[in-house]
């Protein structure tokens, strides 16, 4: 019997990335035998042709043997385009992909083979920051990129999967700002699985930008922990501490002082963000 693999991307005016991401989803290596791959693009509230461009690439799915589901929703909303999606996915297995997110071929693959087991376990790939054009998005990203939740952690943003067990810890999707750190908390560490391969996620541009979606960011977090806050037992995610930042600030002093401009930055009441979803592109 064929069993799917339901990758979910809530696509909201994504008309510059659809198609990368999708290309790259259907460059990916053959699933594990008895596993097939489905793909729901679900265009929440766009102003643009998203779903125009989705639809353009069905002929390109069917050529990869995967199947393609492009919903539309009046509503530009991602928690609803989620439950959008998982109400018409057929998968056991559930990957919730960011339209801007290129992935490796061999990430999907892995994704399946880690998550097929009857225990409950969510599991994402490694994260690699996409190149930027701005230095100073370059010189955040660097510093961002050594710190341990996202070189030893199961992150997940950009992209997260879970099995069937796992997808069971929760019913519809919550109304709150950080539905990654929403489901990464609802897994004890033990739970989350982190496989080789990895995946390109694009930071926003400028310092401005970093600022709003770090307060963002830092507000989600916080949000969650408010409402939820018996899963913060599940964070696990070892302390950098004084050596630890010492080393990093010695390795690269243009990209510490870049991030802590940024972090400092957050505590003021400039760069407010227009509204919970702001991304700065």
């Amino acid at each position: 019997m064929t069993r799917h693999l339901s990758v979910i991307i809530p696509a909201h005016d994504e008309a510059d990335w659809i198609g990368a991401c999708a290309r790259a989803l259907l460059a990916s290596d053959p699933l594990p035998d008895g596993w097939r791959g489905e793909v729901l693009v679900v265009a929440n509230g766009c102003n643009d042709d998203t779903a125009a461009r989705a639809r353009a690439l069905a002929g390109l799915a069917g050529e990869r043997g995967w199947g393609w589901t492009v919903l539309e929703l009046a509503e530009g909303r991602k928690l609803g385009a989620l439950d959008a999606g998982d109400a018409a996915a057929q998968g056991p297995l559930r990957a919730y992909l960011d339209a801007d997110v290129r992935v490796d071929p061999d990430l999907m693959a892995a994704l399946v083979a880690a998550l097929d087991t009857d225990a409950p376990r969510y599991a994402s790939g490694a994260p690699r920051v996409a190149p930027a054009h701005s230095w100073i998005t370059r010189a955040y990203g660097r510093f961002w990129q050594t710190l341990p939740f996202v070189t030893t952690g199961v992150p997940g943003f950009g992209l997260f999967a879970v099995n069937a067990a796992g997808r069971a810890r929760w019913q519809g999707w919550p109304d709150i700002i950080s539905d990654d750190t929403f489901v990464r908390l609802s897994f004890a560490p033990a739970e989350r699985l982190r496989v080789a391969p990895g995946y390109d996620w694009p930071m926003v541009e400028g310092f401005a930008n970093l600022v709003r979606v770090r307060r963002r960011q830092n507000a989600g977090v916080a949000e969650v922990g408010a409402l939820y806050p018996s899963l913060t037992a599940n964070d696990g995610t070892p302390g950098l501490g004084l050596s630890g930042l010492t080393r990093r600030m010695l390795h690269d002093p243009v990209g510490f002082a870049v991030y802590a401009t940024v972090a400092l930055a957050v505590k003021t009441p400039l760069f407010r963000a227009r509204n919970r979803w702001a991304r700065g592109r």
